[in-house]
């Protein structure tokens, strides 16, 4: 019924063949990650986010058609269907639509309408609505009183008539939706604090800016929504949403209602009050309710998607031999010192603040592992005694015979993951406080290499996650994932089996039985010997042979981007201008860009054999073997003493810090006090107006910011990044 290509078109705003083009290998099986790299001559180059939006839109779009097919087959079995329900069912392009328009027809439990047709009142309703001026209500509905019936006054007969209305009106998808548009635009939400507030006040007091609170139903802010939402879910709140019972009544009325001024059109008008009342704005309230969420979750999601993407993107301390630093009080601190391709080399434990005595054999302990091993990372967790942690860090700095720096790294999710299944097989002889500090170190070294071990949920980037709906929120940061690994590639002879599950064609299964013939047949020697791995067929190494690289290998070309598919055109662009394939793995093609602009792109694409888009691609790759797109992004900031503490901070303080997290009222930054700050959207800028924090800042980026104060009660610290006069 519906011309998918044509609305997805319309809506993504590509053209046709893009479209259908995406459709077709979406249907065949490819990967989203493998078709915006590979095929871009047949998409147009469209990336991964849109692609991946496509998919679901399109997914949508066949989950409605399935319906409307289930809906009118439904409809036609009752021989009810006609030309107007028809092209109304072809038309909806939502399932609420849908499904006001299949209301009539759905099996309905035992009503106060379905009890008066059973006393055969459907006629009296009929002529009620006719609304004819020379008739009297009250001397027609005698005619249906009956004994047997219990209908023994007209009063009772016209109720029942009028209850029939009301139903009837209820069942007008028009109605509905005007009611919907009603409560949509100009309904007003309401918000008051509960009983449960004095029995919790401290645990009440997050939600205390709704305790009294009205908005526009337009106007409300999705983190306001999700706030709201929670409390209420936590018994500290009551929501309800309102609009103008006139209006509310006028829109069930308008419809049926006629002007002739007659006696039974009281009789439609109190119905048609009845209908909205009792049996309409009870669910559109539910459903606006329920489309305010929604809205407000994907919008979350989508603010998640991208600062999980930014921190996923962090750029690594390569080659860096790093501490490990897991705080601690009474089980002291964990410590793991890890090389510079994450393997541990010694771990031990600490108790710096156990007094003096112990706090100086904690010196002598952190100070013999970094001079033993070298250290020049410390990478230092943020949770239970964060704080005394670093300034123990600071305090030893300048002991070191080398420079030393640190930072102090999100922990989010590092507990999960130290205790689950695929860490205690990674680290079988240590117990769970000792594989956090190795995450915690890893973290620093490779954000996304550590991480992808982790629930994206656990990340801590993000708000209010666990209200959102699951099964969107983890497609979304699924995608995210393997949208990041992909883009950045991953080594093929040292990649963990949770990052190689996240390529593009390769599930759990065969990451396993990879890295299981890594360790039976020593490393791969290139990328055709991935074809002797049990379960990953033909299919499965074309998806990731393209993500998967091989450095100092039997082939150049497999530490490279470039897809094994199109070897023979790199090989014969590099024979073309003179290169070898070993001037390429020794990155000596530092002029083949200007030599391939001169040719002339598309003649030189045609001659090869390929797009124009590929032909950039490859030339790129050649260019830069083994290249990692995180290089390009600005070094984390790390710190190298003068701890601060909350209290030391005053207004008008110029500080630098790290942006931790977005959410769609500003961002926390971190700026080495314990408490991240919040600049307040309305700080971020002064150079233009700014609708939502992710046109400014990014998860990881380094700003200046300036104190504007500092809430010691309520630990919270408020931040500028505009310019401020001297």
């Amino acid at each position: 019924m519906m011309d998918m290509i044509q609305i997805l078109t319309d809506e993504f705003q590509v053209r046709p063949e893009q479209t259908k083009n995406v459709v077709e290998l979406l249907d065949d099986g490819k990967t989203v990650p493998f078709i915006a790299r590979y095929r871009k001559e047949m998409t147009g180059a469209l990336d991964d986010q849109t692609i991946r939006r496509m998919a679901l839109r399109l997914q949508a779009l066949r989950n409605l058609e399935t319906r409307k097919e289930e809906i009118i087959t439904a409809i036609e079995n009752k021989n009810a269907m006609t030309d107007e329900i028809m092209q109304n069912v072809e038309k909806a392009m939502t399932l609420v639509e849908l499904e006001d328009i299949y209301r009539p027809f759905k099996e309905k439990k035992r009503t106060r309408a379905s009890v008066a047709r059973e006393k055969g009142l459907a006629p009296l309703a009929e002529l009620l609505l006719e609304q004819n001026p020379d008739s009297n209500p009250l001397e027609i509905a005698e005619a249906y009183l009956s004994e047997e019936k219990e209908i023994t006054d007209t009063q009772s007969a016209l109720q029942g008539a009028m209850d029939i209305i009301a139903e009837t009106i209820s069942d007008n998808a028009s109605v509905r939706a005007d009611m919907r548009d009603l409560y949509q635009r100009f309904g007003t939400l309401g918000c008051a604090g509960t009983d449960k507030i004095e029995e919790d006040p401290e645990h009440a007091a997050v939600y205390q800016d709704y305790y009294e609170y009205d908005k526009l139903v337009p106007r409300l802010q999705g983190h306001q929504i999700l706030a709201m939402h929670r409390g209420e879910k936590e018994g500290f709140l009551k929501i309800n949403i309102n609009a103008s019972e006139l209006l509310a009544e006028r829109t069930c009325t308008k419809p049926y209602l006629k002007d002739n001024q007659s006696a039974a059109s009281e009789f439609v008008r109190m119905a048609a009050a009845d209908s909205a009342k009792r049996l309409i704005i009870p669910s559109t309230v539910r459903e606006v309710r329920n489309a305010l969420f929604e809205d407000a979750c994907q919008k979350a999601i989508k603010v998640f998607a991208s600062n999980l993407k930014q921190l996923l993107m962090q750029p690594p301390l390569k080659n860096t031999v790093t501490l490990g630093f897991d705080p601690g009080y009474r089980n002291g601190c964990k410590l793991a010192v890890v090389d510079g391709i994450g393997k541990v080399l010694d771990t031990a434990i600490i108790y710096p603040t156990f007094g003096d005595r112990k706090k100086q054999e904690a010196a002598e302990t952190v100070k013999r592992l970094v001079e033993t091993y070298q250290i020049t990372a410390i990478a230092i967790g943020n949770g239970t005694a964060s704080r005394e942690s670093e300034a123990f860090i600071a305090e030893l700095l300048p002991e070191f015979s080398h420079k030393v720096s640190y930072m102090v790294v999100s922990e989010a999710g590092a507990s999960v993951y130290s205790a689950s299944e695929l860490a205690a097989e990674e680290f079988p002889d240590y117990d769970v406080s000792l594989r956090s500090a190795v995450s915690i170190a890893r973290r620093l070294q490779d954000p996304l290499a550590e991480l992808v071990k982790i629930d994206p949920k656990a990340i801590g980037v993000g708000q209010y996650q666990h209200d959102m709906p699951q099964n969107d929120l983890k497609t979304a940061l699924d995608g995210v994932v393997e949208e990041c690994v992909n883009a950045v590639g991953v080594d093929l002879n040292t990649a963990s089996v949770p990052l190689l599950s996240h390529i593009a064609g390769i599930n759990s299964a065969v990451a396993k039985n990879i890295v299981k013939y890594r360790e039976e047949n020593g490393a791969f020697r290139n990328r055709q010997e991935l074809l002797k791995v049990p379960k990953l067929g033909k299919k499965a190494f074309e998806q990731c042979a393209g993500f998967l690289r091989i450095s100092g290998g039997s082939q150049p070309l497999d530490n490279t981007a470039v897809h094994p598919e199109a070897y023979k055109a790199a090989e014969a662009l590099l024979q073309k201008f003179g290169y070898s394939l070993e001037d390429a793995a020794a990155g000596k093609l530092g002029a083949l860009n200007e030599k391939v602009r001169k040719s002339g792109a598309e003649t030189l694409a045609k001659e090869l054999g390929i797009g124009v888009y590929t032909l950039s691609d490859m030339t790129e790759e050649l260019r830069k073997p083994g290249r990692d797109p995180r290089d390009l992004l600005p070094p984390p900031l790390m710190r190298s003493g003068d701890v601060m503490e909350m209290a030391d901070l005053k207004p008008g303080m110029k500080l630098v810090g790290t942006v931790r997290n977005i959410v769609d009222f500003g961002c926390f930054v971190d700026i080495g006090v314990h408490e991240d700050g919040l600049v307040h959207i309305s700080q971020l800028t002064d150079k233009k107006f700014v609708k939502h924090p992710l046109e400014v800042v990014k998860v990881g980026d380094v700003v200046n910011v300036t104190v504007l104060d500092v809430d010691l009660k309520r630990k919270r610290i408020s931040l500028t990044m505009k310019p401020q006069k001297a």
